[in-house]
């Protein structure tokens, strides 16, 4: 992929997310440029194109997906809405970046991969934590040694939110394991390099069902164990810790990071030093950029990840509901 920006992206829906993470992330990224946004409504998604200089408005999602200009599309949408309008951009010919969790069961993710592999399209679930520099370079000293055998990855994402927030509904795939709690699925999966071998969990339910507050514990190849908790109840956390024979890492604001992201070494003798502060990138930007490599190269391997991510889930939350 050159540096012509010749990705052009639609955004299906407003969302939030959207506001904060994609838009500046695709406005700042070297492969990609945003060439339209749809919402159910035409003036909001005419007020969001002036607001954020983007070419095209439309007023229904059908309509972006029937630009021919579009070659990727971008779903913020609740998590019940990813299945269908991804088979949808899949059949309209676009690519898609879909937010996480990729669907609301393993079931539903393995027929999004399937549908998009049938129609030669790049599916890819938007962890953009994954593609800040940060994270690279843990892996780097991780695989030099430099804390020993890795044993445990430790991970905590939490903050409250209110009471008729639609991630509490669990007709839509709402849970704080399904919102935050992928995150530190997430983390175990990448660091450990593999998938759990086994899986323990307790929560907390609230009155509809949803998991309020949840940890889980999981057993990896080449012993290494990792635990994670979320929560909507709890106050904003987010941070992850590797631990090896020799040390360990904590890494601050681990999935919004900084413009300066630290993180701290800490010697088997209990020293610590902050380690000298990672590249800024916007890693929505990055994770943008790397999907437009993998639009390049053809690449189905992305969807593969968060199938295996959903399945992970799907086993965690089992445990978790398990009757002892």
């Amino acid at each position: 992929m050159s540096n012509s920006k010749s990705l052009r992206w639609g955004i299906l829906g407003c969302a939030r997310i959207a506001r904060r993470g994609l838009i500046p992330g695709i406005h700042g990224s070297s492969s990609s440029q945003l060439h339209a946004i749809a919402s159910r409504d035409q003036a909001t998604a005419q007020a969001w194109a002036d607001e954020f200089a983007i070419p095209r408005a439309y007023g229904s999602y059908e309509a972006l997906l029937g630009d021919p200009e579009i070659d990727a599309v971008y779903i913020p949408l609740p998590n019940e809405l990813h299945l269908p309008w991804t088979i949808a951009a899949a059949d309209a010919g676009k690519h898609v970046l879909c937010e996480k969790p990729l669907a609301i069961n393993a079931q539903e993710a393995a027929q999004m991969v399937n549908h998009c592999k049938s129609r030669n399209v790049v599916l890819m679930e938007a962890f953009m934590w994954r593609y800040q520099p940060r994270v690279q370079g843990l892996m780097w000293r991780i695989a030099d040694g430099e804390i020993g055998e890795l044993r445990l990855i430790r991970s905590s994402f939490s903050f409250p939110i209110d009471a008729g927030d639609w991630r509490l509904d669990p007709v839509r795939g709402g849970g704080a394991l399904w919102d935050v709690g992928t995150y530190g699925v997430s983390t175990a999966r990448l660091f450990a390099g593999s998938e759990p071998l086994q899986i323990e969990a307790s929560a907390h339910f609230g009155p509809t069902g949803v998991d309020l507050s949840l940890a889980a514990l999981m057993r990896f190849p080449n012993d290494v164990i990792g635990v994670i908790d979320c929560s909507f109840e709890q106050p904003f956390r987010q941070t992850y810790e590797l631990v090896g024979t020799k040390g360990s890492i904590e890494v601050p604001d681990a999935y919004l990071p900084p413009d300066q992201p630290l993180a701290v070494l800490r010697a088997a003798d209990g020293v610590a030093t902050t380690l000298p502060p990672f590249p800024g990138q916007n890693q929505y930007s990055a994770m943008v950029d790397a999907f437009a490599r993998g639009v390049a190269d053809g690449l189905s391997s992305p969807s593969e990840d968060g199938l295996q991510q959903m399945v992970v889930l799907d086993q965690v939350l089992a445990a978790a509901r398990k009757v002892i």
